[in-house]
């Protein structure tokens, strides 16, 4: 699984963010993360790993502009993210972002295949539902294209979700934990898509997993430890992986 180019498509500078919390014993503030400094070669896998509270969620939607930082800055592709107002951010999350979120974040009144046609819509794709429905096909859900969220499994959401992610094709795939909802022949066959994509589309993966099947599967590796940047390595991939 070749890293790509070495030209980053993620880089980060002094990374922080902190919140008011009342139950901080530092006056109120309470760190979520803290001068995070990294860089991500465009066509990586990277597992991002670390205890429950380290700071992997809040990082990753820092990275994904869906946060703003307490203070310093992010690149994507060259783009200093938080230069961006909100909808500039908004734009280039539809352009080159996909992010499977580990709460879903299905819209409750669209089926599971216009779910995923939303992007692809938005983006002024005519084959739209074709697409979406192909990806849905992938990911085991066939049978349950038009049924609603509430009529799936959390399983299932999770599948809907991981194709909507898929669908345009993005640059970049942001992941929280996600085989978390899933048994273990379907999360294999969904880690078994990611990483297709990664080597199809050249699609820089940035997975938030406990799963450390998962995480030796990447070439990267990102520790959190209490919101600060522990240990961050390379890792040997195997041919087949």
């Amino acid at each position: 699984m070749p890293a790509g180019s070495s030209q980053p498509i993620v880089r980060t500078e002094q990374l922080t963010k902190r919140v008011i919390s009342a139950d901080s014993p530092s006056g109120g503030e309470l760190v979520l993360l803290h001068d995070v400094n990294l860089t991500i070669a465009r066509g990586a896998a990277v597992a991002i790993v670390g205890a429950s509270g380290s700071g992997k969620s809040t990082l990753l939607g820092l990275l994904a502009g869906l946060d703003t930082p307490s203070q310093g800055r992010v690149w994507i592709d060259n783009t200093d993210l938080f230069s961006l107002d909100e909808d500039g951010r908004a734009r280039l999350r539809g352009a080159m972002i996909g992010f499977v979120f580990q709460s879903f974040q299905l819209l409750p009144n669209l089926t599971a295949l216009e779910n995923v046609m939303l992007p692809l819509e938005l983006a002024g794709r005519w084959d739209a539902r074709e697409i979406a429905h192909d990806v849905l096909v992938r990911v085991g859900l066939e049978p349950r294209v038009h049924h609603y969220p509430k009529q799936l499994s959390g399983g299932e959401q999770q599948r809907v979700a991981i194709a909507r992610a898929f669908a345009p094709q993005p640059k970049l795939l942001f992941a929280d934990e996600p085989t978390g909802n899933l048994d273990r022949a379907t999360g294999t066959r969904i880690v078994d898509l990611l990483f297709e994509l990664n080597r199809e589309q050249h699609t820089t993966l940035i997975l938030v997993t406990h799963d450390d099947t998962l995480a030796r599967r990447c070439n990267q590796r990102l520790e959190l430890e209490a919101g600060c940047l522990s240990l961050t390595e390379p890792l040997a991939i195997k041919a087949d992986a």
